[in-house]
């Protein structure tokens, strides 16, 4: 359901005014409840402790794990967490929002909005106390980059963030996807701790995990292109064409997700169903 009285707001600059909006209202929210940076603060040092404490125990009996030494896969827990802190940051919450309003009715409220319905679904909700993780993660970055002895260029610092962006934007289309599919179906609470799960994969580079893995890892959730590629970048592991590949997949989520998202839009009757 959509309404005629206002002109629909669209493109790349609404989108992005549309975020600081939320982002401005979201952080307000949440300095209201300033103990939970706390909570989050020592809830990111108790994972990433339990991080460090494995690959303690790993390079305590091997030089290298499927041919990546300590200071590498440092850098692979540093952008699992960051990337991991941007999801809960801004990802998550509001695909968890959109499967509460698609079973509840309420999503007819962002319809009626006078803006694109996936960007305002999209950006409406930010958990400002989750980015503590995105601060973790670029901390153990830093370490990491420090212990490889200063084998990062220009040119992979670029293509380290380039890669961020395409990771982000993969996990958004596939959450999005995901979240669309309570159009069709009633039961899909279970997602995020799906997800969840699914992600602890991803702290270790793709590689040492059999083809099939790798392959579900790569294609039906991105963590290969969200967290092992900016590692490789990090690392001087990157190829040429694994940065195409990035560039072509996230492009076909694009696309994917957005006619998925617009086809369940079309079966939505509302809350008066």
């Amino acid at each position: 359901m959509k309404s005629d009285a206002a002109p629909r707001i669209h493109g790349p600059v609404a989108a992005g005014r549309l975020a600081l909006l939320f982002l401005r209202v979201g952080a307000m929210n949440e300095m209201q409840y300033r103990v939970n940076f706390f909570l989050q603060l020592v809830q990111s040092l108790l994972t990433l402790g339990t991080g460090l404490v494995v690959l303690a125990l790993v390079y305590g009996r091997t030089d290298e794990l499927g041919g990546w030494t300590r200071p590498e896969l440092l850098a692979v827990l540093g952008v699992f967490t960051l990337m991991g802190g941007l999801i809960r940051t801004v990802i998550q919450p509001n695909m968890q929002r959109l499967l509460e309003g698609i079973h509840q009715g309420t999503l007819d409220f962002s319809l009626t909005k006078p803006a694109d319905a996936q960007v305002l679904v999209s950006v409406r909700e930010v958990q400002i106390w989750q980015a503590v993780d995105i601060l973790v993660g670029a901390v153990v970055l830093i370490v990491a980059i420090v212990e490889l002895k200063g084998q990062l260029g220009w040119g992979d610092a670029v293509v380290f963030a380039a890669l961020l962006v395409l990771g982000a934007t993969m996990i958004y289309c596939f959450w999005l996807i995901m979240a669309t599919g309570a159009f069709w179906l009633v039961r899909m609470e279970q997602v995020q701790e799906l997800f969840d799960g699914v992600y602890r994969a991803g702290q270790y580079p793709i590689g040492i995990y059999p083809g099939w893995l790798r392959a579900g890892l790569t294609f039906l959730v991105p963590l290969a292109f969200a967290v092992t590629a900016p590692s490789e970048a990090i690392t001087s592991r990157l190829t040429g064409g694994t940065v195409a590949v990035a560039a072509c997949f996230a492009v076909v989520l694009l696309v994917l997700s957005r006619a998925f998202f617009r086809a369940g839009l079309r079966r939505y009757s509302g809350a008066s169903a």
